[in-house]
């Protein structure tokens, strides 16, 4: 089982498009778009830092659908393979919309680095 993950502060301008990177390369099953996750995953603000979310608080990963979730993880997991580490960082188009869209993260960029456990 892999350790919390630590993100680093990133730091300058926040992108425009979604930055995809691979901590850890897994080596188990594909996720494909439309599949169902299973995932460890921690979410900060690109602008603060700040941690906002993260399943491992609740002690427990959390499996959904790609499809009901945010376009950013809808397009930024698949390819990733199980035992992978994943960093993406969300631009607000891609994540909970412009500011005052009535989320609390409506208008920021996020950063979330997601552990891939399985795939359905």
């Amino acid at each position: 089982m892999m350790e919390r993950p630590e993100i680093d502060f990133v730091g300058g301008e926040p992108p425009s498009d979604l930055q995809i990177s691979d901590l850890t390369v897994g080596d188990g099953d594909e996720a494909t778009p439309g599949a169902t996750v299973l995932v460890h995953y921690v979410g900060v603000e690109f602008e603060t830092g700040e941690e906002f979310d993260a399943s491992w608080n609740r002690g427990a990963p959390i499996e959904f659908p790609l499809r009901g979730l945010i376009k950013g993880w809808q397009d930024g997991i698949p390819g990733m393979r199980v035992g992978g580490r994943r960093q993406l960082v969300v631009p607000p188009d891609q994540a909970y919309g412009p500011a005052g869209g009535g989320h609390r993260l409506s208008g920021k960029t996020l950063v979330f680095v997601i552990d891939l456990l399985a795939v359905k």
